[in-house]
């Protein structure tokens, strides 16, 4: 089986002078589920190269086993260093695909057409599609087959509001997924804050907030078995 992941290469949290990037434990836990179930992974960013970590993923607190694992591992570090371009990808090599969240989706992912042309690609050839956190909102300008929204009439989720609001970025990210899934017509639901809570409606597998990365990845897992 052969996964492609897409990773942000958008570095600047807003106007706040702070950087942002992708989040280290919705890149390391689902590579290691794919990476154990023997998946071979291509990893992509619109920029190619090293993608911008967010900081924050980065401190202490916000370590587990997986991000551990990743630390210990300079095999996938240097895959990390070296994604290709978004750009050079073609859906039809891969099997499914899985965008990591982090809040720099919201900014470059959510408005790249390259992206957004990729994610249909995938949907139209009826393959499985993941994603978790902010990178829902890659999902933002992806149409259905009928030009309609590829969220409309869909049950979805993503980082929520309560969430936003609990690490103070309201007023700083461009748009709020749940905000922006009810207004194109999609369902969305969520889980009880910072507890895993994934949704899967046909091909398309979407997690709430990190806690939901590796369940994720599992869901693609059965659904391209």
């Amino acid at each position: 089986m052969k996964v492609l992941m897409v990773l942000t290469s958008h570095d600047q949290l807003g106007n706040t002078g702070r950087k942002t990037g992708f989040w280290l434990e919705e890149f390391a836990a689902p590579y290691y589920t794919f990476k154990d179930a023997g998946a071979e992974l291509v990893l992509a960013s619109p920029a190619g190269g090293q993608p911008p970590l967010d900081p924050v993923s980065d401190q202490p607190d916000a370590q587990t086993e997986q991000t551990r694992r990743f630390a210990a591992d300079p095999a996938a570090q240097q895959a990390l260093a070296n994604t290709v371009k978004l750009e050079s990808v073609n859906a039809d090599d891969f099997d499914t695909v899985f965008y990591p969240g982090g809040h720099g989706p919201l900014w470059d992912l959510a408005e790249s057409p390259v992206s957004i042309a990729l994610i249909e690609s995938f949907e139209r050839a009826g393959k499985p599609i993941g994603f978790v956190c902010h990178a829902p909102g890659a999902l933002r300008h992806v149409k259905a087959v009928n030009g309609e929204p590829l969220v409309k009439g869909r049950r979805v989720t993503g980082f929520s509001n309560a969430e936003e609001a609990a690490v103070g970025l309201t007023d700083v990210v461009p748009f709020l997924i749940e905000d922006d899934f009810k207004a194109l017509g999609g369902h969305y639901e969520k889980g009880a804050d910072w507890q895993s809570f994934v949704l899967e409606d046909g091909l398309l597998v979407t997690g709430q907030n990190p806690a939901s990365s590796s369940d994720v990845a599992e869901v693609l897992l059965k659904l391209t078995a």
